[in-house]
């Protein structure tokens, strides 16, 4: 792999000696939102200040080393996240301020995220999503306790009852040492207030709903299934920040990147009481669901909190799943029946790996230096990880319906978070009467590439055109119209679209786009200029009402698939698969599998760095070399079924 890589590097140390660094040292308006902004509060206290009370009596329950394994705490580390601002700081200068707020946000806050390239953080900035990011956190609405917004950095709608907006790290911060947090009688010697907006989802959508303000002020359909309306943005760069769209309409509407947070309120589950477990639909009843009702009833409040208050299928309630605990270590400490265990468990098993194999060399772009106690904590974290999976979802095949049914267990849609490089699909391997293997369908295995010049294998799905593999993604694009306005400002004609997988030569570009008939839109990996989602067969979860999906920009393209609900209507929480055996198949194999970095993504990084930006000029090759050497993020097994055949 660094043979293969190498002349990519000459090429780097050629274009950085003629090349001007491209990041911001002001950010742009149409990149600034609204919330607590730079140094208006007190400085984020950091992880080592919880440690002493919070951490090192249990690591399967602690704060402390559950968190510690987490990619929240690993954020800032996380190599995908800095080879992806890199090509985003070349599409648009000063757009990783968008970036930095959730994956920096201790030095973001404390006002080291200019220059928009991340390098002027410190050492102590690396710690991800800190302690005390969360616990001073307070509700945008305003309807608990007062954060720091001052105008025009409103994070809500105005008005006597505002809709607080959840999304792009769109923070609001309480001044001073107050700590935040779900219980009215903790044992502590710090100031604390009970806080309702610590146990809902909208805490977590400050961060897992991410639009783009630039997408949504200036692209002509401001990145939205349905155009904003006029009045609302500028769609003119450097106009008052009042005139932009991120300060006059919640997040959800415009600039699509990611949309977990809405996913997950446009569903029936959002709004479900764990104790209603039993009254699920059949099909639901397992995996996730279950592992957190049965947790949950340990409060002996029939899934309820401890303290009465009703429980929902909330994203704490299966990302920091209760378990019967202190929540520190102070004598006295009152074990609760639903201390929330703050493991913050996705899907992710590959970026641990790929951060120890980094740090382990010296190439972590921060926060090396992983001691014994970090990666303990990262390795159980995969564990748990490669548990979540095995339990978002369900297979059952239908021989009489000639159907295997794939049912989404989780609370968003079946896979969800940041799309790109992000891949679930079906591998079913065919056997004879005598078990010997006829075909295979969406076989993975070692693909020969040959990119900078150099051959070597990579893994990853073999043949992406085999009509009988069944995969589910997401396609997002840049709409022609989107492309032509992009030249007016300045962008790079040659700008790479995509790239042969196979050759890593260009094979379309934003110019090539620009030219195309209106109407027309492409494939595109970069996400700080998408504007629109081409596709998305990513199976919704269970009750997506087709009216918030669409308000929210979540539904599913071609909006037709899951059942065609249309206006009024809700989605199916199933896909069907269909059977296409062999001649002479007599048995099958179902694995669902999936992937969180596809050769595909880390090849787009790597080529599409040309390292004009120089502190991040080598971040695409870094990535590409852990992706190769820890396994090249190998797919998991989220569920298998066998069947036979008469």
């Amino acid at each position: 792999m660094e043979g293969m890589l190498s002349p990519r590097v000459l090429a780097i140390g050629v274009c950085l000696a003629s090349a001007a660094a491209t990041f911001a040292l002001v950010v742009p308006n149409e990149v600034q939102l609204p919330g607590t902004q730079p140094n208006e509060v007190v400085a984020i206290q950091h992880v080592d200040s919880c440690t002493g009370c919070h951490g090192y009596y249990d690591a399967a329950i602690e704060p402390y080393r559950t968190w510690q394994g987490s990619m929240m705490a690993h954020a800032s580390r996380d190599p995908l996240f800095w080879a992806a601002l890199a090509v985003a700081e070349q599409d648009f200068d000063g757009v990783g301020d968008l970036c930095l707020r959730c994956h920096v946000p201790s030095g973001w806050l404390d006002g080291r995220s200019t220059p928009t390239d991340g390098s002027a953080f410190l050492p102590l900035d690396a710690e991800g999503v800190e302690c005390m990011v969360c616990h001073r956190m307070t509700n945008p609405d305003q309807s608990e306790w007062d954060g720091v917004q001052n105008p025009p950095f409103i994070a809500n709608s105005g008005g006597p009852n505002p809709e607080g907006w959840y999304g792009s790290g769109m923070m609001v911060l309480a001044d001073g040492d107050t700590r935040y947090g779900p219980y009215g009688n903790p044992t502590a010697p710090h100031p604390w207030k009970k806080s309702n907006f610590h146990r809902s989802s909208e805490l977590c959508g400050t961060c897992h709903d991410v639009s783009n303000p630039v997408v949504g002020d200036l692209a002509p359909n401001n990145g939205s299934i349905d155009p904003l309306p006029p009045g609302s943005f500028s769609g003119t760069p450097g106009t008052p920040l009042t005139t932009k769209a991120a300060f006059n309409n919640p997040p959800y509407s415009y600039g699509v990147v990611e949309r977990t947070f809405s996913e997950h309120m446009a569903s029936t589950l959002s709004a479900t009481r764990v104790s209603d477990y039993q009254s699920l639909p059949i099909e639901l009843r397992g995996g996730v669901l279950e592992t957190v009702y049965n947790a949950a009833l340990l409060a002996g409040q029939g899934g309820d909190y401890a303290d009465g208050t009703e429980r929902l299928y909330s994203c704490q309630s299966c990302h920091m799943t209760p378990a019967v605990a202190a929540g520190c270590n102070m004598l006295g400490s009152p074990v609760r029946g639903d201390m929330p265990v703050h493991d913050l468990t996705g899907g992710n098993t590959w970026a641990m790996d790929a951060i120890k194999w980094l740090d382990d060399r010296g190439l972590l772009q921060m926060g090396g230096g992983l001691n014994q106690w970090e990666r303990a904590s990262m390795d159980a974290a995969k564990l748990r990880a490669r548990a979540m999976l095995a339990g978002a979802a369900a297979l059952k095949v239908d021989k009489q319906a000639g159907v295997v049914q794939v049912v989404n267990r989780s609370g968003h849609k079946l896979f969800t978070g940041y799309p790109e490089g992000r891949r679930m699909w079906m591998n079913v391997r065919w056997y004879n009467l005598q078990n010997q293997l006829l075909r295979e369908d969406g076989a993975y295995g070692d693909l020969p590439v040959n990119v900078g010049g150099r051959s070597l294998l990579v893994r990853s799905i073999l043949d992406l055109q085999d009509p009988n593999l069944h995969i589910w993604h997401t396609t997002p694009g840049i709409s022609q119209e989107w492309a032509a306005k992009l030249l007016t400002l300045g962008n790079d004609p040659a700008t790479t679209l995509e790239y042969d997988r196979i050759t890593g030569q260009p094979t379309f570009t934003l110019g090539q786009l620009a030219a195309m008939a209106p109407g027309s839109a492409h494939a595109s990996f970069h996400f700080a200029l998408n504007d629109t989602v081409l596709f998305d067969n990513r199976i919704p979860p269970w009750g997506l009402r087709y009216d918030d999906a669409r308000t929210r920009n979540c539904l599913p393209m071609p909006e037709t698939l899951y059942g065609n609900p249309g206006p009024g209507g809700e989605y199916q929480h199933w896909d069907e698969v269909q059977l296409s055996p062999p001649v002479g198949a007599r048995k099958a194999t179902f694995t669902l599998l999936y992937q969180s970095t596809s050769w595909e993504y880390v090849m787009s990084l790597v080529l599409g760095n040309d390292g004009t930006v120089s502190t991040l000029a080598d971040t695409g090759l870094k990535l590409a070399r852990a992706w190769y050497a820890t396994g090249m993020a190998e797919p998991e097994v989220m569920a298998q079924v066998t069947a036979t055949f008469p």
